[in-house]
């Protein structure tokens, strides 16, 4: 669906004194692949060159040097015209909706059809009519802007990007202007919207939540540079650079940089076996492995903290455990773990 290749962004220097002329890059050799009918995450801290990213996937900034792939096209390459037709093909929604306020919420949906100039009026209103009932907004048809929660303009946001029937839906920092709740309505229509319409999706944010709840792949952004891509459960549950690290940290109490490190469990020192991390990923997190483990070996096995949680359609489940007893004993416990795909990392 869509390959960046070695794209570069970079921006000049205002002339002042004393400074030199040397540019900022806002994007270094980002190579990316997003497959079609997925909903991939793009995630970095503020400034760390994310909303340039996406915005080059429609072509509102426009790349030093480099590819963008959508559907086979090279982008890079396209002419006004040829970019007029791209956006119609690609929708986008943004942090703070920007809508138009002295227009109606269906007026706002209707917005883009109109401007195309393919459809009749009919055509256009019975359109409006099905996107409203799609965002479950239908009973808000007649309300401006300014008459709506933060929630309910998104949703017209999501409609008017929808309009014209997009192969690709870009998503700047779509929730980050609403509250827990809300975010979480809005996360639940996308993955509603990627699963009846097939649509993929491309999201920007700075919440690992937001990635952990409807994304299928993930890229971590830092400084301009991609750090770090894969499978989100892989990603969260075994990050390897230390941005990726520190942000699965600060967006969960039980996670492989915080709770489930040696220094902090209560009595870590005392321990007379091998602290040992277990990480369970689908259904076998509700399996009862560990109990007929315990039960068919001499070693010791004692849980000393542990979670179950989601990741998007994922179970998945972390445990901390002291595993005390003979190498052999302890070297069969780890075979067993192995059989049944079980994650094990001795931590001290």
């Amino acid at each position: 669906m869509i390959r960046i290749e070695h794209l570069h962004k970079t921006y000049p220097l205002e002339r002042k004194a004393k400074t030199n002329d040397t540019p900022v890059a806002a994007l270094s050799d980002i190579n990316l692949h997003i497959k079609k009918g997925e909903i991939f995450g793009i995630i970095g801290r503020s400034g760390a060159g994310k909303s340039t990213l996406i915005r080059t996937l429609n072509m509102l900034e426009r790349p030093s040097s480099g590819q963008v792939l959508i559907e086979g096209e090279d982008i890079t390459a396209l002419d006004n015209s040829g970019l007029h037709r791209l956006r119609q093909r690609i929708g986008m929604i943004f942090q703070h909706f920007n809508l138009l306020s002295a227009k109606t919420v269906a007026a706002n949906i209707d917005w883009p059809l109109k401007i195309t100039g393919k459809y009749t009026q009919q055509e256009r209103a019975a359109r409006v009519t099905e996107l409203l009932n799609l965002v479950g907004l239908s009973e808000q048809r007649d309300k401006y802007p300014a008459q709506l929660s933060g929630g309910q303009k998104q949703r017209v946001g999501i409609a008017r990007a929808l309009a014209n029937t997009p192969h690709l839906l870009l998503c700047d920092e779509a929730t980050s202007a609403l509250d827990p709740e809300t975010t979480q309505a809005i996360l639940r229509l996308l993955l509603d919207i990627n699963r009846k319409l097939g649509l993929t999706i491309v999201l920007i944010t700075h919440e690992m939540q937001v990635i952990r709840n409807i994304c299928d792949r993930v890229a971590v952004i830092e400084a301009g540079h991609i750090v770090e891509t894969g499978d989100v459960a892989e990603v969260f549950l075994h990050p390897q650079h230390a941005v990726t690290r520190s942000m699965v940290a600060e967006s969960t109490p039980f996670s492989a940089e915080t709770s489930l490190l040696p220094s902090t469990v209560p009595g870590a020192s005392q321990l007379r076996g091998l602290l040992v991390r277990l990480t369970y990923v689908g259904d076998i997190t509700y399996q009862p492995i560990l109990s007929s483990i315990a039960a068919a070996t001499p070693a010791l096995i004692t849980i000393l903290q542990g979670t179950i949680a989601r990741i998007k359609d994922t179970p998945y489940g972390q445990l901390l455990v002291e595993i005390h007893g003979e190498t052999a004993d302890v070297a069969q416990v780890f075979t067993t773990l192995d059989q049944h795909n079980i994650r094990h990392e001795v931590l001290a």
